[in-house]
């Protein structure tokens, strides 16, 4: 299955799974309804924003959408490289490869960005019912990482770690792509509560 097709069925199971119609996942998301009934048809090439709008609505990760629901067997702790999933952002031309094993139950989600040069993607991290939290290391290159007011440059080897949830930006500024693993977190109501 190819990636925007399991991005659809990824999307419509989710949003079926929370009760949400069209229309209802349009208004918690921003997103257009047009624009959602063509992702989950697999007509569209949504981009990041796009996708972390609803990912947000429908409160799970951006990786959640690149990942597979648990069936049948018990799933496989090991994600061999190349059944590691790829998606290119169609706006920013960002690679993101979800490193983690697809439905294993793990709190800690790993993907892997190479970020092209000159480009920047914003997100509204819109609310969650969790509290998620992501660190961001730079393997290679430099990106500036905007989150809300505070704009932090991140070399090589450098890690920075937040909340999310407030607007983030990623920008690429140099002539040179990026690569950079995010590691992420969700905290159930109730745990982030006792924290």
């Amino acid at each position: 299955m190819d990636i925007n097709a399991h991005i659809a069925q990824r999307v419509r199971e989710l949003r079926k799974t929370r009760g949400y119609t069209l229309d209802a996942l349009a208004e918690v998301s921003g997103v257009s309804r047009s624009m959602i009934s063509l992702i989950e048809r697999g007509q569209s090439s949504p981009t990041a924003a796009v996708l972390d709008k609803l990912a947000g609505a429908l409160s799970v990760t951006l990786a959640t959408l690149f990942s597979d629901e648990p069936r049948g067997a018990a799933p496989s702790p090991l994600a061999r490289h190349a059944e590691q999933p790829l998606w290119k952002d169609p706006a920013s031309g960002y690679v993101r490869r979800n490193v983690s094993p697809a439905s294993y139950p793990s709190p800690i989600e790993l993907v892997e960005v190479v970020f092209p040069p000159g480009q920047r993607v914003a997100f509204d991290n819109v609310m969650r019912d969790a509290e998620t939290h992501q660190q961001v290391w730079v393997l290679e290159g430099t990106i500036e990482m905007t989150l809300g007011e505070k704009t932090w440059r991140l070399e090589a080897g450098d890690c920075l770690a937040m909340r999310l949830e407030r607007h983030t930006a990623y920008r690429n500024p140099t002539r040179k792509p990026a690569r950079y693993v995010v590691a992420l977190t969700t905290l159930s109501p109730n745990l982030s509560r006792k924290l």
